[in-house]
């Protein structure tokens, strides 16, 4: 059923939208006027007022299809610019198709590329500001929430603070319902009666938007009564299930048809269009590199590794993928030839390591064949890194949730070497800390998180890593 506040967002997202689709035509006229007079000019194929029409058009629909999330209570600024992405992707693709096919301009121009760019970063600071005056706004009370709790075990506790810790929420809570004052809920939240109380309570303050009811299953003829007396009286009735007593961490609402369940976590890349978006970027990406960098490289590090020290070029060892199924990993020799070499980790004075070895590590060199991986479908070029059989073997026995990382792709780069966990794992805590990082970019995978660990990664090998021996 559509409440009232689902109209209220509605209307936010409409109107921010058509701000956007405002400032997107602005934008357009104004790179317009500000290239007269160079050949970008000449690119412009229609009458300009025509274009820029087709171009407002075109990110209306994008926008209204991406959708708006800046209003909603709990956002973070990541969640609002990758929102901006999305629409800014999808309206690069909408206008590009239709400017071309109806020869209106030339979409494949700098000229509209750096308008993308252009209008990427005014939406993004668009949306952060109009997120910014909403928090605000609520901060001093106005688009207030009233809440009222019913049951007070662990989950609506935690859930209490959760509403009422950052005041720009909007959020206020009442107080709670239970059989009895519970001496562990917060002195702040007073204790308003038994459930049986909660519909004459409702009654009688009619400014209550939400109810979040945790009472144990048993007690099901009085949450029915209280989801129909919701249902009938524009409260929204939320059920918090009680997994406290075994599940510590956050678990996410699934259905598989009629059928609802809880997961441990968030899961992106076990969609279907998620998976065929990074294996097609894996192979167009390992493709162009294969075949114009690669050859180059390899051509380099074969003539000096043949000239510092005996042996073969390539260096393959057994690691652990998706699934822990194992397959060779490539890589070039940085090391003379060892009998440690699946057993022992590289440190940083590590005397294995040639003068050439510890330049190509310095600078990522080694990790290239590994492209060969990510081709042959055993790796991806973003993911948790692949380790040693041995190091599995024992940090899975230490280490909790640590084959967590093996759900995905191994990767040549990953979330933990972009934030300080790469090279050697002197102590068990850090190797605990890059296990967090692995599962933190499982749950949040996006294709533009892939993007920026790339453009992370080339950043960290350019300017050089401390921690790359």
């Amino acid at each position: 059923m559509k409440t009232k506040y689902d109209a209220y967002n509605s209307w936010v997202s409409f109107f921010i939208v058509t701000c956007e689709t405002l400032i997107t035509g602005g934008l357009f006229y104004l790179l317009f006027l500000t290239t007269e007079d160079t050949p970008w000019h000449k690119i412009l194929q229609a009458p300009h007022l025509q274009i820029i029409l087709t171009v407002m058009l075109c990110y209306f629909v994008s926008a209204m299809q991406a959708g708006v999330v800046l209003y909603r209570r709990k956002v973070y600024a990541y969640q609002i610019l990758g929102k901006v992405l999305k629409s800014t992707i999808c309206f690069g693709v909408l206008s590009g198709v239709v400017l071309e096919l109806g020869r209106f301009m030339d979409a494949w121009s700098y000229f509209y590329l750096t308008f993308l760019g252009l209008l990427f970063i005014s939406l993004s600071v668009f949306r952060i500001l109009m997120r910014w005056g909403l928090k605000r706004y609520r901060s001093k009370g106005g688009n207030l929430r009233y809440v009222v709790l019913v049951g007070s075990s662990e989950n609506n506790r935690e859930l209490y603070y959760e509403l009422t810790t950052q005041d720009w929420t909007g959020f206020r809570v009442k107080g709670y319902f239970d059989f009895e004052p519970n001496p562990k809920f917060p002195q702040e939240c007073p204790y308003l009666g038994k459930p049986q109380d909660v519909k004459e309570y409702l009654e009688k303050n009619g400014n209550t938007h939400y109810l979040f009811c945790c009472l144990p299953s048993k007690e099901h003829v009085i949450i029915r009564s209280l989801i129909n007396y919701c249902e009938n009286h524009l409260v929204h009735f939320y059920s918090v299930p009680n997994i406290y007593n075994y599940l510590q961490n956050r678990v996410y609402f699934n259905m598989i048809g009629n059928v609802p369940f809880l997961s441990l976590r968030p899961d992106p890349l076990s969609r279907t269009g998620n998976k065929m978006m990074k294996r097609a970027f894996d192979i167009v990406f390992s493709l162009l590199f294969l075949c114009t960098l690669f050859p180059i490289i390899l051509l380099i590090v074969t003539i000096i590794t043949k000239l510092t020290m005996p042996g073969p070029v390539f260096f393959k060892q057994k690691r652990n993928g998706l699934n822990d199924k194992e397959f060779y990993c490539y890589k070039f020799r940085s090391m003379r030839v060892n009998t440690q070499a699946d057993s022992l980790q590289a440190t940083k004075d590590d005397p294995r390591k040639t003068r050439w070895g510890n330049i190509m590590r310095k600078t990522s060199i080694d990790e290239l064949p590994q492209f060969i991986n990510v081709l042959l479908g055993d790796m991806s070029v973003v993911g948790p890194r692949p380790h040693m059989l041995k190091h599995t073997e024992e940090y899975s026995k230490l280490i909790n949730k640590y084959m967590v990382r093996h759900f995905v792709k191994p990767g040549i780069t990953g979330w933990s070497q972009v934030t300080g966990y790469r090279g050697e794992t002197k102590e068990l805590k850090d190797m605990e800390g890059r296990i967090r990082g692995d599962i933190w970019y499982i749950e949040h995978w996006s294709f533009g998180l892939d993007l920026f660990i790339i453009y992370k990664t080339v950043a960290n090998a350019i300017h050089g890593e401390k921690n790359a021996y």
